[in-house]
């Protein structure tokens, strides 16, 4: 008998997808707005990138734990407290005028995003038959990749039109209809798992991903070198080191470790993790460079950021359509490749590149995101059994924003080591006057995400050779059986 949960899957589904949307969205929505923000609130541009990276670094030290209360407490009670403090959170961003006040604020409405990220695929997996779960994985990937992507185009276009706080604001009535229908349409949800949270285990991962990222951000104002820095990397090692060798003989693991002995789950959550590292490198960059540099407004800068999305938009679905029809491996490839080149040809911009030129540039990069993500998610899911769907979806969000906070962090460090030894002494902020100074720094930051990326596509033309070899020796397996 089909359950009242059944009945309502893709109303279900839907909601799912807002709240992947919505998570997403405000890990970049903020991009644009962060040279107003930074003059708004007193503080440099090297110390602004603090809100992403805190949003995006809790999100990445609290999803595993969050998918683990999942499958112990139930799925939907986590999603929907995580809903709700991420509603919270948002109301908090948009009232405060105070620059550690947002950050706290940040924290808090990040918290509530990994609840959300972590028990949205468990959900879809255990609301959608297995004949119909793929397509509804594939639109819930597609809203997390165009949520990151939407997101400095949206903002910039809030920002050009009222005040920044209003970028934080617009989640709380649209948190608030999610959070009713969730309530109202979700069940308690199901216990997949015995035991209890490892708190050890939840403790250790924080050590471990929180300093480290905290570290590489910082790093740029305190130097690399400077005690603190050393001792923020140290903890995170450490951490990490005892947090594998717990977690392979805990009887309830934060994390099954055997998934990575999986190679194509293993190669796929890797290429998932470059995309996203070189993507962010440009959505942090190209805000300052079109406002910064070229002189347009929030506006327009995020009109212009917008063909990312609307391209991938129409590329996306088209992917998850064709990768029925041609395997998902070619079209990770194809999607890499064409990522790669449009990051290199955005290093060859200049202070007077023709905007044609730029939105070219751009669609490419959107073109083989597009190409790319729903195949490889696909890919990721496919890999594990049904029962292990929800930390698979974990381990996805986390290598997710493992790449964003990497792209942010590798991005801005190169960018001001590169236009400080162009001027000749060291800055941290973008200098009045000295264009030529940003124009490298930015080339250096695109030729290194353009190889980040191509490393990937290398990766996945092995994965692709491999596949006629993968899919004999499945079909002989399903023989004997």
């Amino acid at each position: 008998m089909e359950t009242a949960q059944g009945r309502n899957k893709w109303a279900i589904l839907i909601i799912v997808i807002i709240a992947n949307f919505m998570s997403a969205l405000d890990g970049s929505i903020v991009n644009v707005a962060l040279p107003k923000m930074a003059r708004a609130l007193h503080v440099e541009t090297s110390s602004i990138q603090l809100v992403p990276l805190s949003y995006l670094i809790v999100i990445t030290g609290t999803v595993l734990i969050f998918g683990r209360l999942g499958d112990i407490y139930g799925k939907t009670r986590q999603f929907q407290f995580g809903l709700g403090l991420f509603t919270f959170g948002s109301l908090l961003c948009g009232l405060t005028s105070s620059f550690p006040l947002l950050i706290a604020a940040r924290v808090i409405q990040a918290t509530g995003a990994a609840g959300t990220m972590a028990n949205s695929q468990g959900i879809i997996a255990e609301t959608f038959p297995a004949n119909e779960r793929g397509r509804a994985l594939g639109f819930s990937g597609t809203a997390v990749a165009l949520g990151s992507l939407v997101g400095p185009g949206l903002g910039g276009i809030i920002v050009g039109m009222g005040k920044w706080e209003y970028i934080f604001l617009i989640n709380v009535p649209i948190g608030i209809v999610a959070l009713t229908a969730a309530s109202k349409l979700l069940g308690k949800g199901h216990k997949t798992a015995q035991g209890k949270l490892d708190g050890a285990g939840a403790i250790l991962i924080m050590l471990a991903i929180v300093p480290l990222f905290m570290s590489l951000s910082e790093g740029l104002n305190l130097g690399y070198t400077d005690p603190l820095i050393l001792a923020g990397f140290l903890v995170a090692v450490v951490s990490f080191l005892i947090f594998v060798h717990l977690e392979k003989k805990s009887e309830n693991p934060l994390i099954q470790l055997q998934l990575f002995g999986n190679k194509l789950f293993s190669l796929s959550v890797f290429c998932a993790f470059v995309s996203f590292v070189a993507i962010f490198c440009s959505n942090i960059i190209l805000p300052f460079y079109l406002q910064d540099v070229r002189g347009y407004t929030p506006q327009h800068a995020g009109l212009i950021m917008m063909t990312y999305p609307l391209i991938l938009m129409v590329a996306a679905p088209v992917s998850g359509h064709l990768s029925d029809k041609v395997g998902s491996e070619i079209l990770t490839f194809l999607g890499l490749v064409s990522t790669s080149l449009g990051l290199f040809f955005m290093s060859s911009l200049n202070e007077h590149s023709a905007l044609p030129v730029m939105l070219l540039f751009i669609a490419a990069m959107s073109l083989g995101n597009g190409l790319f993500q729903s195949p490889n998610n696909a890919l990721v899911m496919s890999t594990v059994s049904r029962n292990q769907l929800g930390v698979a979806g974990s381990v996805n969000a986390l290598v997710r924003n493992m790449g964003m906070v990497c792209g942010i962090s590798l991005a801005t460090t190169l960018l001001y080591r590169m236009m400080s030894f162009k001027i000749g002494y060291r800055v941290t902020d973008y200098v009045v006057g000295n264009n030529s100074a940003f124009i490298y720094g930015m080339k250096i930051v695109y030729l290194t995400a353009a190889a980040i990326c191509f490393v990937g596509a290398v990766l996945t033309l092995l994965r692709l050779i491999k596949a006629p070899q993968r899919v004999m020796i499945m079909n002989r397996s399903l023989e004997n059986k």
